[in-house]
């Protein structure tokens, strides 16, 4: 074997073994009190000692840990550290976007992002118009009725989306629309990509929202609230800016 030879097949073994370890990585993700030697070897499909072999190395860096006396393992501290230092701030990266929006439409524009069961402000450029809408950073809003919320939903799965829709109706007592009424909206949601208020959080007030998720699957959505006088006839031509900020955002992305 020449030297050649020997340094690509060195180069392949170091690929393999770095592949195996993300493999193990991920079988430990959402495991949260660990797995045995066994068990991961089970779920990646190798052989006991190699899982233990990588499984001490990673232990070695904190990338996994002990989780208990009988010799089970979880993810370890390292890999929160290096997500916190990869973690994009968005609304850092989003303003100069919201900013050239409010200032073409002249309205309010807000940046949420979505925690669970609810929207939170994260960020507001306010508009120029003598009478427009402002809402605090921090606030939380719901999602079947806000047209950031429903933009979020349109991004989730079909059994979570209908889930969160249920239980927001459910908890609502001033509720009067169907559940199917609210699925249907989320379907066209996601063909169109745009999602409406009418009205229905806040009387008087409408809005237009879109959503998009992050390189870290976070979903963010942004919105332009308006008094509903005069979103009625801006309605078409805020859809058309802010569909046009969306593209800034995804080409940032």
């Amino acid at each position: 074997m020449n030297v050649q030879t020997a340094e690509k097949t060195q180069s392949n073994q170091g690929v393999q073994v770095i592949s195996r370890a993300a493999d193990i990585l991920r079988a430990l993700k959402d495991q949260h009190k660990g797995l045995s030697l066994g068990q991961i070897a089970e779920r990646v499909g190798l052989p006991r000692s190699t899982v233990q072999r990588i499984i001490y190395a990673l232990q070695a860096e904190r990338f996994v840990m002990a989780s208990s006396a009988e010799g089970g393992f979880r993810l370890g501290p390292e890999l929160q550290s290096l997500a916190e230092a990869g973690r994009i701030n968005m609304a850092e990266v989003i303003r100069p976007v919201l900013a050239d929006l409010a200032k073409r439409t002249g309205e309010t524009v807000d940046l949420a992002v979505y925690r669970q069961d609810h929207m939170v402000f994260v960020d507001q450029v306010v508009g120029t118009h003598r009478l427009r809408t402002v809402s605090a950073v921090g606030e939380t809003f719901p999602l079947s009725t806000t047209a950031n919320g429903k933009a979020t939903l349109a991004l989730l799965s079909d059994d979570v989306a209908a889930a969160l829709i249920a239980r927001e109706l459910g908890s609502n007592e001033d509720n009067n629309r169907a559940l199917s009424d609210v699925i249907r909206e989320v379907e066209e949601i996601r063909k169109t990509g745009m999602a409406f208020d009418l009205n229905e959080h806040t009387d008087g007030i409408s809005a237009v929202g879109a959503a998009f998720k992050d390189v870290n699957g976070l979903i963010y959505a942004i919105s332009i609230p308006v008094p509903s006088h005069r979103f009625d006839g801006r309605k078409d031509k805020l859809r058309a800016a802010l569909a046009e900020a969306m593209d800034k955002v995804r080409a940032n992305l």
